[in-house]
């Protein structure tokens, strides 16, 4: 994040002495990213953080990939997902490459055994149903349906559901993940022209710290593998931090729309950027206002990108047979835009209340055996227009 935060009980200067109560010193670690070049915190442990235990599992999670080079248009049904109760078991990855992974989630309960670190990306949780408590070392976020949630690689987590029935849209992301550099001046804060700004943006607040020793199960993502690692003291045992690198919640209601006279490119709605891809919200907005505009999106190639769309909620205007839950797939390499007949329904609409989260990705997507279970096998031919 491009702004500091304070949390806890921290030292007056970096790396002095900190003394707990019975005068032993807490225990400083820098948490940092890219070497010490990112986004960083300095956090104050009750224990020391090295002390293992035992490493008991190790096990691949890696995706089975169905089509590793594909040029073909999907439609995905993603609440066709089964919930299953565990939320690792429950993460369903239906299109990735080099740079990321794109996944499905539909778990039932909350991670009550285990706490989770993913070592090889960043992770963004958008929450389409359900409600809870993003429970992390560094603090406690309360979230619920349009919540982006972002957790900086290597955070240990866990997430408490309120509700039985949650659906997650989730990316990987193996470079961090970022407010876009244009909406930031250069000192990083968000400028005028920025859809949101520090305001819409929410800190950890509620801080646990945990004096307790005994085992407590760590499983820790690395290179699509997860191994089961036991810990000698409670990972939540942080007194106080401060810094850049900290999870962070941002609402997709709070996305202020930017509109013009005629149709807006996809740019406008950026919410966060990498340098791999970028993600973007579509939200409620008034329609171009052009006398002559017309509201749907024209035809365009994807040919440096493929285009994920993930629909969430209302009334999708481009596309014929969309539900919520759906993903389009637009592969680099060919045109795609509205289905038969959009474009003249739009003419004379005034505004659409559709609500999607969309990523673009500059390398191509590989379409995993999960996704092709949820695919729509015809929908690359759903552009034909009728024959007489």
């Amino acid at each position: 994040m491009p702004f500091y935060h304070k949390l806890g009980e921290i030292p007056h200067k970096r790396h002095t002495q900190f003394r707990k109560p019975d005068g032993s010193l807490y225990y400083e670690q820098l948490f940092g990213t890219i070497g010490f070049d990112g986004m960083s915190c300095n956090m104050y442990h009750v224990h020391r953080p090295t002390q293992v235990k035992e490493i008991r599992n190790q096990y691949s999670v890696a995706p089975k990939i169905a089509k590793a080079n594909n040029i073909q248009s999907y439609r995905f049904k993603g609440f066709e997902v089964a919930p299953e109760k565990d939320y690792l078991e429950s993460r369903k990855t239906v299109l990735t490459n080099s740079d990321c992974s794109i996944i499905l989630a539909a778990p039932q309960a909350s991670q009550d055994d285990y706490f989770y670190k993913n070592t090889d990306a960043d992770e963004m949780i958008f929450v389409h149903e359900g409600s809870g408590t993003l429970r992390t070392h560094l603090g406690n976020l309360k979230f619920e349906y349009g919540d982006y949630l972002i957790i900086p690689r290597g955070m240990i987590y866990k997430m408490k559901f309120d509700t039985k029935d949650n659906r997650l849209f989730i990316v990987e992301s193996r470079r961090p993940i970022y407010t876009p550099k244009r909406y930031r001046n250069w000192f990083g804060q968000l400028l005028e022209h920025s859809p949101f700004c520090e305001r819409d943006i929410r800190r950890p607040e509620e801080l646990e710290t945990h004096d307790e020793k005994g085992e407590f199960l760590i499983k820790v993502k690395k290179k699509d593998e997860i191994f089961d690692m036991i810990y000698a003291t409670h990972p939540f045992d942080v007194v106080g931090y401060d810094g850049y690198n900290y999870p962070y919640a941002f609402s997709i209601h709070d996305f202020e729309p930017i509109t013009g006279r005629v149709h807006q490119p996809p740019p406008v709605h950026q919410t966060f950027e990498t340098d791999a891809f970028v993600v973007c919200s579509f939200v409620p907005r008034i329609y171009d206002y052009h006398p002559e505009s017309i509201p749907a999106p024209y035809n365009h190639s994807n040919i440096d990108s493929d285009e994920v769309l993930y629909y969430v909620d209302g009334d999708f205007m481009s596309r014929n047979d969309i539900d919520k839950g759906h993903i389009s797939l637009h592969p680099a390499g060919i045109p795609h835009g509205p289905h038969p007949g959009a474009t003249e329904r739009s003419i004379g609409k005034v505004k659409t209340d559709e609500l999607a989260v969309m990523v673009d990705t500059f390398k191509p997507l590989q379409v995993t055996e999960d996704a092709l279970k949820l695919a729509d096998g015809d929908y690359y031919r759903s552009w034909l227009e009728n024959e007489d």
